[in-house]
């Protein structure tokens, strides 16, 4: 019972992370924005990954790379496009169209891993992808012919995008390594490389200037949206497995809706809620059914 518990607030903490970004995203710089959430993750998960192991991981040549090209895509890419996308849209549209990435590995992993695609699973994927194009939209399918897709959309695709990159180097990366060690390692690696774009943002000086809301925010995401999710997420795959754990995934669009509702007033419209069904429902189709 206390496994699916942690799941569902894995989801809920998740879904949070789209109201803590979009609180930021007009008080903090992207670059700095990022690089403090991945400090703040990274010295607990660094000590939790020790209190696993007993030990650092093996540095070589392949770990500084595998590690780097983990830091690039999934924390410095995919935390820079989050953030500047939170800018311009709300956090509820966001989360719908984040909500599409196993829609896109499983298509990245078809064409790179040769992995099969099923009837369902294509049916899922045309599902979400329509509700992703309602949210966006808002119900206006002409609006994309003759406005184009939003910038904000655009960058939040491109997040997308870059986990996509990251879910599929960490295939290749955790044939060598755990989970732990690739997430700790990569937050690592990439709050470095946010370090001197973060200083170029002003941070130095900034950071003098930030907000009680604005910490509580940064904390939020280090501690409860990084450290906590992932650690709650994978102790729910060792016990369930994979397929009964993700379908928990699916609360993440909805939470973020709700929460984003309730702290930031954003509306909560019938687009928005028939394109967050209709992913729910894809991403279950492509993620558990086979």
């Amino acid at each position: 019972m206390l496994v699916y518990i942690k799941l569902l607030f894995t989801a809920v903490f998740w879904g949070g992370t789209f109201v803590a970004g979009r609180a930021l995203a007009n008080q903090v710089s992207p670059f700095s924005a990022a690089f403090l959430r991945f400090v703040l993750a990274a010295v607990p998960l660094w000590l939790m990954m020790i209190n696993i192991h007993g030990r650092f991981p093996k540095i070589n040549s392949r770990m500084v790379v595998s590690m780097l090209l983990l830091g690039l895509t999934g924390v410095f890419c995919y935390n820079l496009f989050f953030f500047k996308g939170l800018h311009f849209i709300s956090a509820g549209r966001a989360a719908i169209i984040i909500a599409n990435n196993p829609i896109f590995i499983a298509l990245a992993s078809a064409f790179f891993f040769k992995e099969k695609l099923t009837t369902v699973k294509v049916f899922g994927i045309l599902i979400s992808v329509s509700g992703a194009i309602i949210a966006i939209t808002k119900g206006d399918f002409q609006m994309i012919r003759s406005q184009g897709i939003g910038i904000g959309d655009g960058y939040i695709l491109l997040a997308v995008l870059s986990w996509v990159s990251y879910s599929l180097i960490g295939k290749w990366v955790m044939r060598d390594y755990s989970a732990i060690e690739a997430v700790a390692c990569s937050s690592l690696f990439g709050a470095v490389l946010l370090f001197p774009a973060a200083l170029y943002e002003g941070l130095a000086s900034d950071i003098l200037t930030y907000g009680l809301l604005d910490w509580f925010n940064l904390v939020y995401l280090g501690f409860f949206g990084t450290v906590l999710g992932f650690v709650w997420y994978y102790e729910g795959i060792n016990k369930l497995g994979p397929a009964r754990a993700s379908i928990f995934i699916n609360f993440v669009p909805i939470s973020a809706i709700i929460m984003a509702f309730f702290i930031l007033g954003e509306p909560i419209t019938l687009s928005l809620l028939i394109g967050a069904a209709l992913v729910t429902a894809g991403v279950y189709l492509v993620s558990v059914l086979k």
